[in-house]
């Protein structure tokens, strides 16, 4: 069996075995095919064709699309997750995508990458020059992130939206996973270099 990333492996933790997902951006299919020999009814969204491909032959239902244009066409409350990893960075209108998840989805469970953590701070403070690490891999010049946002930045757009966060966990350097609650949420956003967030409507 693949090894999942840290915060697929938090994700797929927080997904009951036999409810329908949808991964939005779901790369080589990796997450989903892991779901789904656990009993989940899962489908995603792809736009690399390569990927899309990846993603079929691990026996994934996938479309190849672009989030932007496809997920208006799915119908509300159609699956029980939707899932968004480490996607949310590189869309023009974060708000817009998480408000049509939050639609098609009972619940949403949403990774991000912390661009406050310290190392970046530090990267940039000390050296001037745009942080380069395992999570945000790219040089500036070639980066697929259109969006630079923190732990806190990402909590406050939830709160804005009327969103619950239901839980929220983050991963520390070296893939150590960390469950949050109340003011060490503060803390985390210096330390955490990805957050994965359990969202819901609030009623």
């Amino acid at each position: 069996m693949t090894e999942l990333r840290p915060d697929l492996e938090l994700i797929a933790s927080l997904i009951p075995d036999g409810v329908s997902v949808l991964d939005a951006g779901c790369g080589d299919g990796t997450l989903l095919a892991a779901l789904q020999a656990r009993g989940v009814h899962g489908r995603g969204i792809e736009l690399d064709a390569s990927e899309v491909q990846k993603a079929v032959a691990k026996g994934v239902a996938v479309i190849q699309g672009n989030m932007i244009d496809d997920l208006p066409d799915f119908p509300d409350d159609s699956a029980d997750y939707v899932i968004l990893s480490h996607s949310l960075q590189m869309l023009p209108n974060p708000a817009l995508t998480l408000q049509q998840i939050m639609r098609i989805g009972k619940y949403a469970i949403v990774s991000v990458p912390n661009f406050a953590h310290w190392r970046n701070r530090l990267c940039l403070g000390f050296t001037g020059k745009v942080p380069v690490t395992k999570v945000l891999p790219y040089q500036w010049y070639d980066s697929p992130n259109i969006r630079f946002f923190t732990l806190l930045d990402f909590t406050r757009l939830c709160e804005s939206l009327g969103l619950r966060i239901e839980k929220r966990l983050v991963v520390r350097y070296g893939g150590t996973p960390t469950w949050l609650t109340g003011n060490s949420f503060f803390l985390a956003n210096l330390l955490a270099e990805q957050g994965v967030f359990l969202l819901s409507r609030k009623m």
